[in-house]
């Protein structure tokens, strides 16, 4: 085993106990121990140290010894980002499918009211580096508009126009047709805070009807994920999520036939909801 130190919260996010920022909420609530005492923000721990998280403990491995899954899940409208809600109403997470001693970690955020593309992973670092605004990832949304939409109102988008939480911008806006008074567009964007995309519509006065996310990074949504269904990306498609985020490849293990045996069977238990119709993504 290593000897190199490495920061507790990277080294909990590496064994799929959650995202970095997560991990740190958790040392800061008192949830986990290190060799017996209350961890605190700031530790630095080897592989060789017994950890517990919630009393529980933890598994630590080198980075190149963790295995890397990730998933593209078809998010329908009306679906929370969120592990558990209080009123009971539906999750992303309820859809997925169900892991032994590791969880699958939301790689960014979608709305109730936004469909599309979500990915998720077990590996808390590449999660980490995806979202992080300095890694200046593109995400691509197919956006349907009511009413008019100017020349000059798109232009000010792609300038820039100041929001309550600071400047944004689209990086790209494409028209693709309309539907009677609603108008489609695809807009890219580098940034993934709360509904940025709709609030920069509506810094123009247009209502955004309808959103779906199309592509994050060189990740598209496409046919194998159908409205409320996911598929596990390849090792091409990992390899590229990893070089975008700085991080060395590794290998996607295999499932297990015990897995397979289990996925297959939380894929068949949904019953899919209708996908919306979005204009053919821009190539």
């Amino acid at each position: 085993m290593s000897t190199t130190t490495e920061k507790l919260q990277k080294v909990l996010a590496r064994a799929g106990l959650g995202s970095r920022r997560e991990m740190e909420t958790a040392i800061a609530d008192g949830r986990v121990k290190v060799n017996g005492r209350v961890a605190t923000l700031g530790d630095r721990i080897e592989t060789r140290d017994k950890v517990a998280f919630d009393d529980r403990p933890v598994t630590l491995r080198a980075a190149e010894e963790v295995p890397r899954r990730v998933i593209m899940y078809n998010k329908p409208e009306g679906e929370l980002c969120t592990r558990k809600d209080p009123e009971g109403r539906r999750t992303v997470f309820d859809r997925l499918p169900r892991l032994k001693g590791e969880r699958w970690i939301a790689i960014g955020r979608l709305d109730i009211n936004t469909s599309g593309l979500l990915l998720f992973t077990t590996d808390g670092e590449l999660a980490n580096r995806l979202m992080h605004p300095s890694t200046q990832i593109e995400r691509e949304y197919a956006v349907r508009v009511m009413g008019e939409v100017k020349p000059d109102q798109v232009k000010a988008m792609v300038e820039g126009v100041m929001l309550d939480d600071g400047p944004a911008r689209f990086t790209d806006v494409q028209e693709f047709g309309g539907e009677g008074i609603n108008t489609w567009f695809h807009v890219v964007i580098m940034e993934g805070r709360n509904r940025e995309v709709r609030r920069l519509w509506e810094s123009q006065g247009l209502t955004v009807s309808r959103l779906k996310r199309v592509r994050y990074g060189n990740i598209f949504l496409d046919k194998r994920a159908k409205a409320s269904e996911w598929v596990e990306l390849t090792q091409e498609e990992v390899d590229d999520l990893a070089e975008m985020a700085g991080l060395p490849s590794r290998k996607v293990p295999e499932l297990t036939p015990d897995e397979k045996n289990r996925w297959s069977r939380d894929k068949h238990k949904r019953r899919p909801v209708q996908a919306m119709r979005k204009p053919k993504p821009r190539r």
